[in-house]
């Protein structure tokens, strides 16, 4: 196999550690060797001294690996929901070591030793999303579409998205995980979930540059990062200055206790921005959407370790509480990415006969501590 075919490019530069997630076709989901490549990589260039800095990336259709701006592109679409339910329906054990390697994983990229630099240009969702929350430095560029969509397929912002998404100011966290919506460069540094914007086409030259160039210590490596995308930000900002984004004065809605009440709001404040909202929400599972509100305010107040347990746990009932002819994530993949009906079948299909038991079934831990999949953590 060439170097070209590898779905993960694992390359040394000078002191750095270059990632390309290789999956073009599919938008660098993730598959379960995928994930496998990126740990063995991390855990090998953790413990090397000469590695001061690691960066990732992802890739496009239009160009082979390398570093000309053509292979810059997508960040990663997120995990490959269509192996999801072809395993579900298959009943393949694998499907349970994708999330349990999937989670450990993310917790990897967001405890780890040396400074990460993620290039989100493009598409950066789902499992994209777990791939560069926590490190050192989150570079978005005018093309990011950046996402948790999980609600949209019956599940929930898993990869640490409680985590994360909970510590967002305010209550855009509560938002952005019940409703999936897509935002901007902008829109993610006001959130806390990017750092700085640069332009897509100044990334390959610091990617080139950031392989050749040697540093002492992961300090220096870092400082010399941040001044690079620094100095090509004035550039930037003479000629295309940046409004800072507002959310919306119906984004108060989402502080209610649960769904209903943030439906009501909503429909109450009767903007245009409420009503298109409300029924976006009405589009989603009405079980996961309670689901994932009960997620978010619960991992507001946990440790990275216990949120990736407390998901783990989420994510084993999503494909093992019912059968599949019930169960909303196999359901919702199937509307959204097997028959493209846009047509889920929710179970049940209104918030207001969602009960308070059935939500609660998901935080119930199929293990005990000395069994849990995730005890390592």
């Amino acid at each position: 196999m060439s170097q070209a075919d590898l779905a993960v490019l694992a390359e040394r530069g000078a002191n750095a550690g270059l990632i390309s997630l290789n999956r073009p076709q599919a938008l660098n989901a993730l598959s379960l060797g995928m994930i496998g490549d990126l740990t063995r990589a991390l855990l090998a260039w953790r413990d090397d001294p000469s590695v001061h800095i690691v960066a990732l990336r992802g890739s496009n259709k239009s160009g082979a690996a390398g570093t000309d701006a053509r292979w810059f592109g997508h960040f990663c679409a997120g995990g490959d929901i269509r192996y999801f339910y072809d395993a579900a329906q298959a009943g393949d054990a694998s499907l349970e070591a994708f999330f349990t390697e999937e989670y450990t994983l993310n917790h990897l990229i967001q405890t780890y030793g040396k400074p990460i630099v993620a290039f989100m240009d493009g598409v950066v969702m789902g499992g994209g999303m777990g791939l560069c929350q926590g490190i050192a430095l989150r570079i978005v560029t005018e093309h990011t579409k950046m996402a948790m969509p999980e609600t949209k397929i019956g599940l929930f912002p898993d990869v640490g998205g409680g985590y994360f998404l909970s510590r967002c100011p305010g209550v855009l966290g509560e938002y952005l995980a019940l409703t999936g919506q897509v935002i901007g460069a902008e829109q993610a540094i006001a959130c806390g979930l990017a750092d700085v914007q640069m332009s897509a086409g100044a990334q390959p030259g610091l990617w080139q540059a950031l392989s050749r160039t040697a540093f002492s210590d992961s300090a220096q490596a870092l400082a010399w990062v941040s001044a690079q995308v620094k100095a090509q930000q004035k550039e930037q900002a003479l000629m295309q200055p940046i409004e800072p984004w507002q959310p919306a004065p119906g984004l108060a809605a989402f502080a209610q206790p649960d769904v209903q009440q943030i439906l009501r709001a909503l429909d109450a404040a009767g903007d245009p921005w409420s009503v298109q909202t409300a029924q976006s929400l009405r589009e989603r599972s009405p079980l996961m959407l309670q689901v994932s509100l009960e997620q978010i305010r619960r991992a507001r107040h946990m440790a990275l370790a216990d949120e990736l347990r407390m998901e783990r746990d989420m994510v084993w009932h999503c494909f093992h509480q019912r059968a599949l002819q019930d169960n909303e994530t196999v359901e919702g993949i199937r509307a959204l990415a097997i028959d493209k009906d846009h047509r889920p079948r929710w179970k049940p299909a209104r918030i207001e006969e969602v009960s308070r038991q059935e939500v609660l079934e998901f935080f119930r831990s199929p293990w005990s501590a000395l069994d849990h999949p995730l005890r390592g953590l």
